[in-house]
């Protein structure tokens, strides 16, 4: 499988010698290969791929995209005790071990520190058409088939319950609140990925998000109607005799 960094637009690339790219990406897949929580490798190359074929539409920095996308989710305050430094500042030493320029460390470090969704009621804004279009990646690898996945692996590895019918979904307004919280997986599609197509910044991704949400709402509807077994359409005894 060829590397992620050979998709970004070649004039890019003197900035940062290819070797360091591979290596670097190298370095996140060793670390990220064998999660389970939805947050690994593969979602990171998603993701990846998925900023650079926005950006070829939306335009922005390649490199600047690439890094930020590859290096999301190197620290997860999820999983450091809601630490919200640990992602950017490991991002940052990362690229500094590796004479990244400052000038671009700069941006990615950015991105990354402002890139999570905090809560229904809490803005999350990018500054940067790069930081939109990471932001709008991540997003989207978070609704669909693969947002659904991702979510009930994410509730098994946190232990939370699927579903529970009388707890009701939270619209947290604040990002402690939103962090803190211990809902269903069911809940998380009210409080977060339900929310997430009419957030995504740019035309690309609001184009690709319209389809996913689709899916995601499709599934949804299945998983409470077989929960309360309303597929269920046991024939009468005098239907099953008119047979």
């Amino acid at each position: 499988m060829p590397h992620l960094a050979e998709l970004i637009v070649p004039g890019d690339l003197p900035r940062v010698p290819m070797n360091v790219l591979v290596e670097l990406e190298e370095t996140v897949r060793e670390r990220q290969l064998n999660e389970s929580s939805g947050h690994d490798w593969w979602h990171t190359s998603r993701v990846v791929r998925l900023a650079l074929r926005i950006g070829e539409t939306e335009g922005g920095d390649q490199l600047v995209v690439y890094l930020a996308a590859l290096l999301h989710d190197i620290a997860d305050h999820k999983f450091h005790d809601g630490d919200e430094e640990i992602g950017p500042r490991t991002a940052a030493e990362l690229l500094s071990a590796r004479d990244v320029d400052p000038a671009i460390i700069a941006p990615v470090r950015e991105i990354i520190a402002t890139l999570s969704f905090k809560g229904a009621g809490v803005a999350t804004s990018m500054t940067t058409l790069e930081g939109k279009i990471v932001q709008d990646a991540d997003r989207l690898d978070a609704i669909g088939a693969l947002g659904v996945g991702r979510a009930f692996a994410y509730g098994g590895k946190a232990g939370r319950a699927m579903h529970d019918p009388t707890a009701a979904p939270v619209m947290h307004g604040s990002f402690e609140a939103y962090r803190n919280a211990t809902g269903t997986t069911v809940n998380h599609f009210y409080e977060k990925l339900l929310l997430l197509g009419e957030r995504m910044n740019t035309t690309s991704g609001r184009a690709v998000a319209q389809r996913r949400m689709t899916v995601m709402e499709d599934f949804l509807a299945e998983f409470l109607r077989e929960w309360d077994g309303d597929d269920a359409l046991v024939p009468s005894v005098a239907e099953q005799s008119a047979h």
